[in-house]
């Protein structure tokens, strides 16, 4: 399939300008010459790979022009990349990236540069294209068998063989996500190496020559080691976001309560900074993975110290109970579950968010309020499931909020496959 490339740009020696630099690549491309041509011609088409931008346009822009194309549920999987001449503030890159750009290139255009960076977004469009062929491969099949079972016409053998064709999906659906974790963690631990020289030699060009600079460069040099140290947090995130899925996980009885006092005391200059006051009552011993448990208890403990009141010292609770688990058809189950509540006394958030939060890179503040990356609660979400479990949070505005994580009490070893 040839893959579709919009581009948007009110200039028309820009956008021969990209076409050419593509072209060899075998793409097909489809041009607008401003906003609202590019909002006509995704009316009728959808299945571009993805659109290239110019950010500076006459009458609708290209931050409105990407505000509106997400608007529509069939267009929001379409990856953005703005196109610009002007070196952005953080506050600007940051709206960017709210209205659903993926990146920037800044002109005047680096030709390796950008046949790089849509050929990882093809790539990923090509996986994300077979994931869904298979997808729609399984509910074919799964169709086809209710049929032939409903009108009592098959046989054991087919059966079997459909059940073969299931697994072998699954089998290729889990490949494809080890792949794209595996892409996740290679990528993010390649960034390092440049992102360490860039906090390096900034900091050494502030030291050395800090009675040359005027206040706005030494501003811009701050400015440049800020962003570096968000990006080096967002990689680190990545990159153990990332493990969790690498790695083969070896569940074994652990004492709970030792694992929170570790984490307890790499927060204890937070919590003395903050004046805040944990009371953790007696965890029970649990079938877990306690590499995977610290970053679990540390994230949840984290956000309920960054989210608290300004005006009031953080509370943090933290208490277990066991229960009869039930699944979502609400049909009894055998394994009992361990809740573990971990409750704060912070600024809450609206409850339609409990979903939604989990997400990857979701956040319900902006950096300049929290600092953060928008995948400890992801994370969080990922390490609990690793454990057959699941996590849920309560929350009003204002009132505080109370993580709930739900993991098995009798655990069985996770299926390995081969």
């Amino acid at each position: 399939m040839q893959q579709k490339i919009l581009l948007v740009d009110d200039r028309e020696d820009n956008l021969l300008s990209i076409e050419s630099i593509l072209e060899p690549a075998g793409y097909k491309f489809v041009k607008a010459n401003s906003g609202n041509e590019a909002l006509k011609i995704l009316l009728h088409e959808f299945d571009f790979a993805m659109i290239l931008m110019d950010v500076k346009m006459p009458n609708l822009n290209g931050f409105e022009t990407a505000s509106m194309i997400y608007q529509r549920d069939k267009l929001r999987h379409i990856p953005i990349i703005f196109i610009t001449a002007n070196s952005y503030g953080d506050e600007q890159m940051f709206k960017g990236y709210m209205t659903g750009a993926v990146d920037y290139i800044y002109k005047p255009i680096n030709p390796d540069l950008l046949r790089a960076k849509v050929s990882v977004f093809m790539e990923l469009y090509k996986k994300n294209h077979i994931l869904l062929a298979q997808e729609q491969k399984l509910v074919s099949i799964n169709k086809s068998l209710e049929e032939e079972i409903h009108e009592r016409k098959i046989s054991e053998e087919k059966v079997k063989e459909l059940n073969y064709q299931l697994l072998d999906n699954i089998e290729r659906l889990e490949s494809a996500n080890r792949d794209l974790d595996r892409f996740a963690f290679m990528a993010s631990h390649d960034l390092q190496e440049p992102l360490r020289k860039i906090l390096m030699f900034s900091d050494r060009l502030g030291f050395k020559f800090k009675d040359q600079l005027d206040d706005e460069a030494r501003l811009f040099i701050t400015r440049i080691q800020q962003s570096g140290e968000r990006m080096q947090a967002l990689i680190k995130d990545i990159l153990l976001f990332s493990k969790t899925s690498l790695e083969k996980q070896t569940f074994v009885e652990s004492d709970l309560n030792a694992i929170l006092a570790d984490v307890l005391e790499d927060l204890e200059l937070v919590i003395q900074s903050k004046k805040a006051r944990i009371n953790a009552q007696s965890l029970p011993l649990l079938s877990v993975n306690p590499v995977l448990m610290r970053p679990l208890f540390h994230n949840l403990i984290s956000n309920a110290l960054k989210y608290s009141k300004k005006n009031e010292n953080p509370e943090v609770k933290i208490y277990s109970e066991s229960t009869q688990g039930k699944p979502l058809n609400g049909t009894e189950i055998k394994n009992k579950y361990c809740r573990i509540f971990i409750e704060d006394n912070g600024i809450g958030f609206d409850q339609k968010y409990s979903e939604q939060i989990f997400g990857m890179f979701k956040r319900l503040h902006l950096h300049t309020e929290f600092e953060g990356t928008g995948i400890g609660l992801a994370l969080c979400k990922k390490i609990v499931e690793e454990h057959h479990g699941f996590i849920t949070a309560r929350s009003q505005p204002g009132k505080g909020s109370t993580f709930i994580i739900s993991l098995p009490m009798n655990h069985e070893p996770i299926p390995q496959h081969v």
